[in-house]
């Protein structure tokens, strides 16, 4: 028996019916390939193969690929399934048949690396069309603004690096909680699903943005949680006093509150900071 490794964050999950909820919000075209990470025992696997894709998983713990071979025997003979041994954070999608763009990620990861998970495919040349993956609930609430209480839906506007970067690439969606009892091990703290659809690097070609000076500007405006945004900011110009002040003079031409911290603004109020220091 293969017991989940604390060192890999590993929680695998039961529930046949949030399995099928994982794969339904894939929304799975005939046409692409699916990016399975951490299949782990293959539970889910199951459910995606079900769908008559080409399915391409990656898993780290190198205790389950006999297992996953085993059981998949048969769609890796008929070259539906290909399996890799290696770690999420370490993927290059051009050397596991994935160099278009028609492919989408399903991925059940520890949720310790999931923001560098993200960033790294997010941001990498080949981008799959949509992910799906579990996360913490509160951090699937952060990220697309919406909170689940008691069945009804609360919204908020409340910003985080996180999510300011996955708005930036595509349309963040919660579908549905997760409670921790459809897991074994069962964790701490409840769990959500989130997709993320429409991933493209729109944004930053519309705008004419650089990604890596726009994502410079997200972190030092969030440098400090418990400063105003603007002091976040001026500490660029450390002690050019022109600067500082040209800052406060965008703010007040966009209207924008300068006593407000970088959490209380939106996507659209960042570009245009942005956008303006660089005139």
């Amino acid at each position: 028996m293969i017991r989940a490794k604390k060192t890999l964050g590993q929680n695998f999950l039961k529930n046949k019916d949030i399995l099928k909820k994982i794969v339904e919000a894939g929304d799975i075209r005939k046409d692409e390939i699916i990016l399975e990470i951490g299949p782990g025992k293959g539970a889910l696997t199951e459910f995606i193969l079900a769908t008559g894709n080409k399915v391409i998983a990656i898993e780290k713990d190198i205790r389950l690929i006999p297992i996953l071979k085993e059981k998949f025997s048969k769609e890796i003979e008929s070259g539906q399934f290909s399996l890799f041994e290696g770690d999420a954070l370490d993927i290059d999608y051009s050397k596991i048949e994935l160099n278009s763009k028609k492919f989408s990620i399903i991925a059940n990861l520890p949720y310790y690396i999931t923001g560098k998970f993200l960033s790294n495919t997010l941001e990498n040349k080949i981008q799959p069309k949509k992910i799906i993956l579990m996360l913490q609930k509160e951090i699937v609430e952060r990220i697309t603004g919406e909170e689940r209480k008691n069945g009804k839906k609360i919204f908020s506007e409340k910003e985080n690096i996180l999510s300011i970067s996955i708005k930036v690439y595509g349309d963040a969606k919660f579908i549905t909680t997760v409670s921790k009892k459809n897991f074994s091990p069962e964790p701490s703290i409840d769990s959500a699903i989130l997709a993320i659809y429409n991933i493209s690097k729109y944004f930053f070609e519309k705008n004419n943005i650089n990604e890596k000076d726009f994502f410079d500007f997200i972190k030092l405006a969030f440098s400090s949680k418990r400063k105003k945004i603007i002091k976040n900011l001026s500490q660029k110009f450390e002690k050019k006093k022109l600067e500082k002040k040209k800052l406060e003079n965008i703010f007040e031409k966009l209207n924008l509150d300068k006593n407000k911290r970088a959490e209380d603004l939106i996507l659209e109020d960042f570009k245009k900071i942005y956008l303006n220091l660089k005139i």
